[in-house]
């Protein structure tokens, strides 16, 4: 497994999610391997915030290092300037997420590392993990769960993957049945400038300018479909299982129902996610790490 090549982790997060984004650091530090460096992606306000984070194996970066000049944030008077929207003359305006998902693809164009490992900031390791264990017989593992689209209650993962079909210019299916969004998954990085590449040879624009127009897109759906259908595989093998366990939507749990919660993680995962617009209290997520 040492073999496989050099891995970066990435997380893009934001203040609110800044102590969630400490516990997956510490939880990164005791139980993961295999990867040489970590990248926290925020915004430009955050930075100062965030720089608590870093050490000899942690960088944060600026957004504005790594999009366009011409994307820019500012306070949002519609939340009464609690949140931010980020404007310009090419693209929609964006919100936070949006925008945390083009950090994900840019880095790829700044770091060396040929595994990206992304992760998202409301998850914390439970269990040891390698990063190696996404390669096999020089292939990157690509998550997919297939025929997922093809059931009912998944019409924005089909808006999405519509709008990665127009971007990477696929003709047909205009919505692949599968799904890649998941977190705790890599991407290579060789192909996601491929990827990049594709998308500013189909539109003549800049790859964000391109991927903004329809607004509502995902970084997962992007990569998959290019993989997938443009690549025609490779470099990669499939795979469905999930290594984090996500509690994605409904109401925070109880202490009983967390209990549940982390019990059923199957063999394979080592980590759980707890989406943080939910409100699981993160004191019991950290009494948990520490047991």
């Amino acid at each position: 497994m040492s073999s496989a090549p050099d891995a970066a982790l990435i997380t893009a997060s934001y203040a609110a999610d800044f102590e969630r984004c400490r516990l997956l650091c510490e939880t990164v530090d005791r139980h993961v391997a295999g990867a040489s460096h970590h990248y926290l992606l925020v915004e430009h306000r955050d930075v100062a915030l965030f720089r608590q984070l870093e050490g000899k194996r942690r960088t944060v970066i600026d957004e504005r290092e790594l999009l366009p000049s011409w994307l820019r944030d500012i306070p949002d008077p519609t939340s009464l300037f609690k949140r931010r929207v980020w404007l310009s003359l090419k693209a929609p305006p964006l919100r936070g997420w949006h925008v945390q998902q083009l950090r994900r693809m840019a880095i790829a164009e700044r770091i060396e590392q040929e595994t990206l490992v992304y992760v998202d900031s409301d998850v914390a390791f439970l269990r040891s993990f390698d990063c190696a264990r996404f390669w096999r017989d020089g292939e990157l593992r690509l998550f997919r769960r297939d025929g997922a689209l093809l059931k009912s209650g998944h019409d924005n993962h089909r808006t999405w993957s519509a709008n990665a079909a127009a971007v990477l210019g696929i003709a047909a299916p205009e919505i692949s049945p599968h799904d890649y969004i998941s977190t705790l998954i890599a991407w290579r990085r060789s192909s996601v400038r491929d990827m990049l590449a594709r998308i500013e040879q189909v539109s003549g624009r800049h790859w964000v300018e391109a991927v903004c127009a329809r607004r509502k897109f995902s970084e997962c759906m992007i990569y998959g479909r290019f993989v997938d259908e443009v690549a025609n595989g490779a470099g990669h093998y499939v795979g469905s299982e999930e290594f984090c366990r996500v509690h994605w939507t409904g109401t925070p749990l109880t202490d009983a129902q967390f209990e549940a919660f982390v019990a059923a993680m199957s063999p394979e995962q080592v980590a759980i996610g707890m989406q943080s617009f939910i409100g699981t209290d993160l004191g019991r997520i950290r009494r948990l790490v520490a047991a």
